[in-house]
């Protein structure tokens, strides 16, 4: 079976949460120096005893750094990074954000940018850090989400660290936001969900795990809730076994649905947190699932498919059937999109070649855009673009006009590893309308296996425009869809539909 399967990536274990353990209380005076004779050689353990005479002096340092539902070894271990990263006497007042190991570069100063007229696109500032893989972002407002194989997710506000918080295990594959709540992915096959304390903004807590400990306990009673995975073990159905490839919300935020290396999609209530179906994909693992336009749910596969599901709901309970393939091919289906109009859905695969159908067209007939040389492993729709992020650390920006056509419009390149995911926010610029959709500007926050994260600027203006008009690099040559190869589709994908 050929994952989608990256330098980083572990092989999955399960296992449930530990309950909140709480947290011992501090004895009735101060440690001080008369204490030093007993300190310990070892450097783990002098370590150790530092961090608990930081605790005993000040306990608000306790408050800064720790997750709110971390037990006490995470708390040792989240004490033990800020030591061991090198926390000084004379910075233990200082909260924890200010020590972080993340060096800003800021390649582009923002008021540059402002102004309503500039046509600026390229590099804004580089996030790096010597913690790990970048492996998700999720972009809300002026708040930034990078979820790492270090199991923690950072918030970033101004290109400056906000906050973070940290799960007990599981690298961090994937990141959805959703009002209030924030979802988050796991190596070790768990949903978790956090959200934001109404009375500290940077203070973020876990409100459960999915599946829940109760689901969990209540299907295990009957045999029936049971299924065979590999290796000829049975496990109830409403748990991932291995890795979480994908998160996607529905188009009323009332599902959130889960692909998974199991070579599942689940189907979850973002209100309940119950598990409403699993969808079973028996040929290889799902690495990528997005919802779109009247009830379609698309997930593309290791084995080369891009699979339409239709979904219905059946009580408090949904449905889904299996439309058609919109593409079947040797190459392995890496990533999927589908641009904020609703119209046209694109797919990356590991040849580096971007797919795309047509809504208009019922799906019946495809295009190829070429622009890549490596696996295209994320992509991201605004407007009219669309970003793709390839294996060969480049991103291309394509632009979709009016009748349909596809241009590479420009290549941001940066990145010396291969660009995994990619999130968008639209700039607010002051004088400019949201109604012109040839004046418009875009911020692209690009993670990298480099362990960084950049920041872009992509503008729509003529001064881009004019680019878009002159001669492409050879590197990223601009492609019209309309002669090359067709996706291979039944072109009777509505059929039933209509009928």
């Amino acid at each position: 079976m050929i994952k989608n399967l990256l330098p980083g990536d572990k092989a999955s274990s399960s296992h449930n949460d530990g309950n909140v353990a709480p947290k011992p209380k501090a004895p009735q005076g101060k440690l001080t120096n008369n204490n030093s004779e007993h300190r310990p050689k070892d450097p783990m353990d002098e370590v150790s005893f530092r961090l608990r005479n930081m605790s005993l002096n000040n306990p608000s340092i306790v408050e800064d750094i720790d997750s709110p539902i971390e037990d006490d070894a995470s708390q040792s271990d989240s004490f033990s990074s800020r030591m061991l990263f090198g926390a000084s006497s004379s910075t233990r007042q200082t909260s924890p954000l200010m020590r972080s190991p993340w060096a800003s570069y800021v390649e582009r100063s923002p008021s540059d940018c402002n102004d309503a007229h500039s046509n600026y696109t390229g590099l804004l500032a580089s996030l790096v850090r010597e913690e790990g893989n970048i492996y998700s972002l999720a972009a809300s407002g002026d708040l930034l989400y990078t979820g790492s194989d270090s199991k923690n997710i950072r918030v970033w506000k101004d290109h400056k660290e906000f906050s973070w918080f940290k799960s007990n295990s599981g690298l961090v594959k994937a990141i959805v936001i959703a009002g209030e709540k924030i979802f988050t992915g796991h190596q070790d096959g768990k949903i978790r969900v956090w959200k934001i304390s109404s009375k500290n903004p940077s203070f973020h807590r876990r409100i459960g795990t999915l599946p829940t400990f109760k689901s969990i306990v209540k299907k295990s009673m009957k045999p029936k809730n049971y299924t065979e995975v590999r290796g000829n073990h049975n496990r109830i159905w409403i748990k991932h076994y291995d890795a979480i490839s994908s998160l996607s919300l529905s188009e009323d935020q009332c599902l959130i649905y889960s692909g998974s290396w199991d070579r599942t999609i689940k189907v979850w209530s973002v209100s309940s947190f119950k598990c409403l179906e699993s969808i079973t994909l028996n040929e290889d693992a799902v690495n990528s699932v997005v919802t779109g336009f009247d009830g379609m749910v698309f997930s593309g596969s290791a084995d080369g498919t891009v699979k339409a599901w239709r979904r219905e709901y059946q009580g408090k309970r949904t449905k889904h059937f299996f439309i058609d393939n919109l593409l079947k091919q040797e190459c392995a289906v890496t990533s999927l999109v589908i641009n904020e109009a609703g119209t046209v859905v694109y797919a990356g695969s590991s040849d580096g070649i971007l797919h795309f159908w047509e809504r208009d067209k019922l799906l019946s007939r495809g295009g190829i855009l070429k622009g890549h040389n490596l696996a295209v492993l994320c992509l991201v729709a605004a407007g009219n673009l669309v970003f793709s992020g390839s294996a060969d650390t480049n991103i291309c920006v394509w632009r979709r006009d009016e009748g349909g056509e596809h241009k590479c419009m420009r290549t941001l390149s940066g990145h010396t590893g291969p660009v995994k995911c990619l999130a968008v926010e639209e700039e607010l610029r002051p004088g400019a309308s949201r109604r012109a959709t040839n004046n418009k500007a875009w911020t692209v926050y690009s993670g990298s296996l480099d362990k960084s994260v950049k920041i872009w600027r992509v503008s729509t203006g003529m001064g881009s425009l004019m680019e878009l008009m002159s001669p492409q690099p050879s590197s990223t040559p601009p492609h019209r869809p309309s002669g090359s190869t067709r996706a291979k589709s039944s072109g009777h994908i509505f059929s039933r539909l209509r009928d």
